[in-house]
């Protein structure tokens, strides 16, 4: 392979990639712990309604509060069929007879019930504040008068942003805005960014900027202490080395060219699908350590140290068993873990803490498999453009697992049977595209229109096979 030859003289991976991918990760860092601000800023904190004899001063000191906290709690909130406080309703009025039945009715009608009118409690041990409890800041009221527009400004603390009860999917609605951000932000910065990382060599001589190629070439052999292999290294040589690359380069690929051939157009579609069937699962998980389990702050501990080990199992699955094989492999055994999590009780904290740390590992392989997968199926000329129509999809997906979340109002179990089932879907659609693993790197769109079945096994330049590197 020529270029394969040429980076073996200024270094494959040497310190300047090294730095590279270092300094990239340092930025990836930082995105990503942003998307996981949702799940302390976005808290639902136990609560329950307000209620006048419990939360009110004026009763307080009207004499009631020497019945206790417990007893007021009781003839003022029924209980739910776990025996605890509801969360959503109050009685009407109290019920002081409920203080003499042991907690039991003595005929069958119910006392009358109403919403939670006045507002709610919410217990603030652990989060002081989220946006579920967030006060709703300044009302600005504006009226006209005979000479000027006056601007009326008033704060109500009572007033809350309250998102619970018939409101607790606009929790997700506001998940779901800020996972929209970044597929907005990855459009159109995406445009508007100048790539201040180095380019990829390869990308460059193939899109007819060979001169910018040669720089970057002598860059990386410099800083990787190859300083006389980059001062021999010439334009003529890289024309020569790569003589059927710039060839080919000539007619530079539209957007339009991804969906024009039928092969090419194939791979996009299940590339773009299977990596939003693995993004939806896993975004499930990562946004959603409440629903997991009680412990938040050790679920993301976890959730966070479970993915160098799971990388480091995917590298490894994908050199040894391919990487459709794989896929199958973490996108069925996350889609299991899933359905495990979903009907083991909330009571058994170390099981579901175990099984979701074990989804979430395997979500993690999944999606570096469809990343190594989607790069290696699509050609040189384009594989920017469609790693980032790709990504856009992916992020789509992350959007729309946090909107999935609205389908708890009809059960509780929904949404996760969701994401299980587009992990499984997932799987399956992995055999329609080619395996990749020691095949050849499509240069051109005519590459992957050459392939036919697998039939193919690649094609000989100088002596040197173009082949993935694992």
């Amino acid at each position: 392979m020529a270029f394969h030859r040429l980076l073996e003289e200024v270094g494959g991976l040497g310190r300047f990639q090294v730095l590279q991918m270092a300094l990239l990760s340092a930025f990836c860092l930082v995105v990503y712990t942003h998307m996981l601000l949702e799940n302390f800023t976005a808290v639902v904190p136990a609560h329950r309604c307000w209620v006048s004899i419990l939360d009110n001063d004026t009763a307080l000191a009207n004499g009631t509060a020497i019945l206790g906290q417990d007893a007021l709690l009781r003839v003022s909130i029924p209980l739910d069929s776990d025996l605890r406080p509801e969360k959503c309703r109050r009685f009407l009025r109290p019920q002081w007879q409920l203080l003499h039945l042991n907690g039991t009715l003595s005929n069958a009608s119910e006392p009358a019930t109403e919403p939670c009118v006045d507002g709610w409690v919410y217990d603030r041990t652990s989060f002081s504040s989220t946006i579920v409890t967030e006060v709703r800041g300044l009302f600005t009221c504006c009226k006209f008068t005979a000479w000027s527009l006056r601007i009326t400004q008033v704060m109500n603390p009572r007033h809350h942003w309250d998102l619970v009860c018939d409101s607790q999917s606009l929790n997700s609605v506001a998940k779901f805005s800020f996972m929209a951000g970044t597929v907005v932000g990855g459009i159109i910065l995406g445009h508007l960014s100048d790539r201040w990382l180095a380019e990829s060599v390869r990308w460059l001589i193939i899109t007819n900027k060979p001169e910018k190629g040669l720089k970057e070439l002598r860059k990386a052999a410099y800083v990787n202490g190859k300083k006389d292999a980059g001062d021999a290294l010439t334009m003529e040589v890289l024309r020569s080395t790569m003589r059927d690359e710039l060839e080919a380069a000539q007619t530079r690929p539209r957007v339009s060219d991804l969906f024009r051939t039928p092969n090419l157009r194939k791979r996009m579609c299940v590339l773009c699908f299977v990596r939003l069937a693995v993004c939806i699962p896993f975004y499930g998980l990562a946004l959603h350590l409440q629903h997991l389990g009680t412990n938040i702050f050790l679920f993301q501990v976890l959730f966070g140290a479970v993915n160098f080990p799971a990388n480091y199992v995917a590298f490894l699955a994908l050199n040894h068993l391919g990487r459709r094989v794989s896929q199958v492999l973490f996108t069925f055994s996350m889609g299991s873990f899933i359905v495990a999590i979903t009907f083991v009780p909330q009571e058994m904290q170390t099981l579901r803490l175990v099984l979701s740390t074990l989804g979430v590992g395997f979500s993690s392989a999944a999606l570096m498999g469809s990343f190594v997968h989607g790069n290696e199926l699509t050609p040189t000329v384009i594989r920017v453009t469609a790693s980032g129509i790709i990504g856009a999809v992916g992020n789509v997906g992350a959007a729309l697992a946090p909107l999935l979340m609205i389908l708890t109002v009809y059960s509780p179990h929904l949404p996760w049977i969701v994401y299980a089932a587009v992990s499984f879907i997932s799987g399956l659609v992995v055999f329609l595209l080619p395996e990749t693993k020691n095949q050849p790197l499509p240069d051109s769109i005519q590459d992957v229109e050459k392939e036919r079945k697998g039939s193919q096994k690649g094609r000989r330049e100088d002596g040197f096979m173009k082949v993935t590197r694992f």
